[in-house]
């Protein structure tokens, strides 16, 4: 199997150009899952705090004889650790639940800015980076206003901006900033979930020109605007199906209509950032 790509970050570090999700995946079958998504070739898993799976997640890593330090982890802080102090004991907490000495990125999960404490948060994961207990640091939906926001008071830009991204949501303006900044864009829910557009005929009309599967045609077209998706699967072919995406090239008018499937409000579930709090 060929290896997958990777992006290099703002920090120097670098990320597979596809992860695993894990939301959800808990237990002894979620570990079979995640084990079985490092057989198949994932490099880059991405837990949460709200997640409940670190340990699981850990589990995974270290039954699956692949290196620690060739997987990339990634874990959140939830917006009921954004002070100083909980921030910084959220991070040694995950480092205990994913039995490791160090977490490969660290996200603000949500900035929940009616709190108004995301900053301090951001300040802790600087400090968090330079005690090396994290190596790169990023947030997950934030909006411009939040980014400038933290890079305003830490003179630090995150390596990782994780936003609601498919194509029904396809977040033209926010990747615009992402890329101005030097952020990288990765992408939660990447197909759609339960109201994925396979279907849609700018997705079946490409699987069909392909040889593709319609989640093969959107996860390409995730790579091709630059984004990196984290698809979720606990079904092996599945896995590996979701991984198979560099045997072909989506043509730039493909990738137009596969985006021309925006809705004014695309969104799985009111997840505005300016609104929604997750704790």
């Amino acid at each position: 199997m060929r290896g997958v790509d990777s992006y290099e970050l703002n920090d120097g570090n670098s990320l597979p150009v596809v992860g695993f999700g894990t939301v959800s995946l808990r237990g002894e079958e979620g570990v079979a899952a995640m084990r079985a998504a490092l057989e198949s070739g994932y490099r880059l898993l991405d837990t949460a705090v709200n997640y409940g799976n670190e340990e699981a997640v850990g589990q995974a890593v270290r039954a699956s004889g692949v290196a620690r330090e060739d997987v990339r982890i990634t874990t959140k802080i939830p917006g009921r650790y954004h002070e100083y102090s909980l921030a910084v004991k959220s991070v040694e907490e995950s480092l205990r639940r994913l039995g490791s000495d160090y977490i490969d990125l660290c996200l603000i999960h949500w900035p929940n800015p009616s709190v108004g404490k995301y900053v301090e948060a951001w300040r802790a994961l600087v400090d968090a980076r330079e005690r090396g207990l994290v190596r790169s640091i990023g947030v997950s939906n934030f909006t411009e206003q939040h980014l400038r926001a933290v890079i305003d008071d830490s003179g630090v830009t995150p390596a990782v901006n994780q936003i609601e991204l498919h194509p029904y949501f396809p977040q033209a303006a926010m990747r615009r900033v992402d890329a101005g900044l030097g952020i990288r864009t990765q992408s939660w829910s990447p197909l759609g979930k339960n109201s994925a557009p396979f279907a849609e005929r700018p997705v079946a009309e490409a699987a069909a020109a392909h040889g593709a599967t319609p989640a093969q045609v959107i996860l390409r077209w995730q790579l091709q605007l630059g984004a990196l998706p984290i698809p979720k699967s606990a079904n092996p072919q599945r896995q590996q199906e979701n991984l198979d995406l560099f045997g072909f090239e989506l043509t730039d008018a493909e990738v137009a209509a596969i985006s021309g499937l925006a809705k004014d409000d695309g969104r799985l579930f009111g997840g505005d950032p300016d609104v929604h709090e997750e704790m």
